[in-house]
């Protein structure tokens, strides 16, 4: 069974972009404790969604930023 793919080149970016974000705050200390933890998996979900280009969200609402 193939995933068919609905999230776009520029989302998957986009999405790796903020992940990387998020990892800098947390390494510079810039984000500690809960609020740490909660980016962070937000991070884990933005880094498997770009590198798979497949988002459960986007399939539940019919959603697609890439081409058919």
């Amino acid at each position: 069974m193939e995933i068919q793919k609905n999230v776009g080149t520029l989302d998957r970016l986009v999405r790796l972009a903020l992940a990387a974000v998020i990892a800098a705050l947390y390494f510079t200390g810039t984000i500690s404790g809960m609020t740490a933890a909660v980016l962070g998996l937000v991070a884990v979900i933005f880094i498997l969604t770009g590198a798979l280009r497949w988002c459960p969200l986007y399939r539940l609402f019919g959603l697609r930023t890439c081409g058919r």
